[in-house]
């Protein structure tokens, strides 16, 4: 027996018990060394015409013996090679190969065999090389080394046998379905068949009833679709793909392919789901993109291929360019996957631009299930993505009464890109200062979404065009005459507004702000009252309150009835006047009892 030509037993334990989180990969590991076998034979096949093409992998599962074995036909290995390859732990002659002549090749670090010792207690390898007379067998239990002897194949290739261990969580590498469902999962698109014998269904002979029986079959697909030409693919073939792979129900909005040849080749299918996640915006929800490399899944989830604000996106990468580590499931570096990440982002920021140009009512279905994302994206970056994402979204046009983009919305060139925040379009239509605005033809943005506020706050401005939130402010509507006019009414009714203040604890001024109400609340300071509403509802948050200000209207008749009450009807009048601003803003009031008695009050 010989031992193993590297630190032996330290380093073949790290391999099987560190390096690889999921025994799963053993099988991927296999099958990707066997396709590596007949990638070699199928070059050489090339120059050498008395190769049949005929080159296939298959596996096969003895329950009685818990054997589970993986066979391929291509090149082989003599006697050095097995000693070489599976002797010396680490050493690739796939990489080697791969090297020297420039072809796709799956293996790189020669450790993926030492996978099987995950699962098995002991491994046979049969090989017979292209060419030889003898077939050698390779024979170890991970353990305490290997032996190499001759043994009997009678075609060219390699049969790795492997005797699994006791337990229930080895049977299940016996049974046909999960052998399937792994194929299917890690191997799919492996460019040679994968046979095994399976179980079918048919109906008897001149019956109704149905019998099984197994034959073998092809299990992978092969050719992946997104490596299909276009007008090779049907619609509903991309439909059924996404649907299938990505566990949804519904068909995709859209979806778009991306082929990359240079410095860095790759293959990418995108889809974007016509129907939110349930879980999108839970902790549990887990971006990403699958990523395969040379056809083989590596990661089904590689969340640095899309950025936060697109965490939405589906679909595959395919790149036989990437730096894996060593166990293949992650990557070593991600230079390359930062590239691949900044060229899909482009591509996604491109197609929903021209969904929003071309397929409108698409695009606000999207908009609707995804907008939020997008819009956090400009808040979480501080307005740093505003330029890559401020004309992905829409808003609520008061005067269109329909979404709109900014672009569209600044058509005209307004001064400011007037807003109004809450809850509701309705009620935020018919707040005073939006009724104003819209009688002196002005449009007004109405946000209803917690996050919008933030957004626009990011973002500061759009096209060089200040946000002004209606409730928050001088609108900067007034002449210079009717400015002076204001302050000069501030200035001589100060007493009044002393008193007024004593008795509902906020500065009253007078303003142009309404021209129907008599009064109206604005919130003076960084903090709206929009804002003050969503952290109040933010759990763990702090208490953030909004500088409220009560404006009166001058034109009213309300205000020359304050002018000339009483002390004790000017309580009554302040506190009712108060109130009715704040439920009309759709601010809570303090005392809903006291109002609705101070209401009754002027009844009597």
């Amino acid at each position: 027996m010989k031992k193993f030509k590297t630190e032996s037993q330290k380093l073949l334990d790290l391999m099987i018990n560190s390096i690889y989180t999921n025994k799963e990969i053993f099988l991927r590991e296999l099958i990707s060394n066997a396709s590596d076998a007949v990638d070699k034979l199928h070059f050489k096949s090339l120059t050498d015409k008395s190769i049949d093409e005929k080159f296939e992998i298959f596996i096969k599962s003895d329950k009685k013996a818990r054997t589970l074995t993986v066979s391929d036909n291509g090149i082989g290995m003599n006697k050095d090679e097995l000693d070489k390859n599976l002797g010396t732990i680490a050493h690739s002659d796939s990489m080697n190969f791969k090297d020297k002549d420039e072809i796709d090749i799956i293996g790189q670090f020669g450790v993926g065999f030492y996978s099987v010792f995950m699962v098995a207690d002991k491994v046979e390898v049969t090989s017979k090389a292209y060419g030889e007379k003898s077939a050698y067998v390779w024979k170890s239990d991970g353990v305490k080394g290997y032996t190499v002897d001759e043994g009997t194949r009678k075609s060219r290739g390699t049969d790795v046998l492997l005797h699994l261990k006791e337990g229930e969580e080895y049977d299940k590498f016996l049974e046909e379905y999960t052998l399937t469902d792994l194929i299917k999962r890690f191997s799919n698109y492996v460019r040679y068949p994968i046979k095994m014998e399976v179980t079918k269904s048919r109906k008897k002979d001149d019956s109704d009833e149905y019998e099984d029986y197994t034959e073998i079959d092809t299990v992978n697909s092969m050719v992946p679709i997104w490596k299909r030409k276009k007008s090779e693919v049907k619609k509903d073939e991309y439909a059924e793909f996404y649907k299938s792979n990505f566990h949804d129900f519904a068909d995709p909005l859209m979806h778009f392919d991306i082929h990359a040849e240079g410095t860095l080749n790759y293959d990418a299918l995108i889809y974007i789901p016509s129907v939110a996640p349930f879980d999108l915006y839970s902790k549990e929800y887990k971006k990403g993109l699958q990523l395969y490399t040379s056809n083989v899944l590596i990661m089904d989830k590689c969340e640095d291929l899309v950025p936060d604000y697109f965490n939405f996106l589906k679909g595959v990468v395919d790149s036989p360019d990437l730096t894996l580590n060593i166990s293949r499931e992650t990557l070593q570096q991600n230079s390359e996957l930062a590239a691949i990440a900044r060229r899909i982002e482009k591509r996604v920021n491109k197609e929903l631009t021209k969904m929003c140009e071309s397929k409108r009512e698409d695009y606000e279905t999207f908009f609707k299930n995804f907008g939020r994302v997008i819009k956090f994206g400009i808040y979480s970056t501080y307005g740093a993505k505003k330029d890559d994402l401020a004309d992905l979204l829409l808003f609520y046009s008061a005067r269109n009464k329909k979404m709109v983009t900014l672009k569209e919305f600044v058509k005209d060139k307004p001064k400011y890109i007037y807003y109004a925040a809450g809850t509701d379009t309705n009620q935020l239509a018919k707040m005073p200062a939006v009724t104003t605005l819209q009688n002196k033809d002005i449009d007004v943005l109405l946000l209803t979404e917690d996050i919008d506020e933030f957004c626009i706050q990011a973002m500061m401005n759009y096209d060089d065009i200040e946000f002004k939130n209606v409730a928050s402010g001088d609108l900067d509507i007034d002449s210079e005459e009717d400015k002076k006019k204001t302050e000069k009414l501030n200035k001589d009714n100060e007493k009044l507004f002393k008193k007024m203040k004593k008795v509902i604890g906020v500065d009253v001024k007078i303003t142009n702000r309404v021209t129907d109400a008599p009064a109206c609340i604005s919130a003076e300071g960084p903090v709206s009252f929009e804002m003050e509403r969503v952290m109040a509802e933010t759990p763990g948050a702090n208490d953030v309150t909004a500088t409220r200000v009560l404006e009166l209207n001058p034109k009213h008749k309300v205000f020359k009835v304050l002018k000339e009450a009483d002390d004790k009807k000017l309580k009554l009048y302040s506190q009712l006047l108060y109130d009715q601003a704040c439920l009309v803003e759709g601010l809570p009031i303090s005392d809903p009892v006291e109002y609705a008695k101070n209401v009754s009050k002027l009844m009597v």
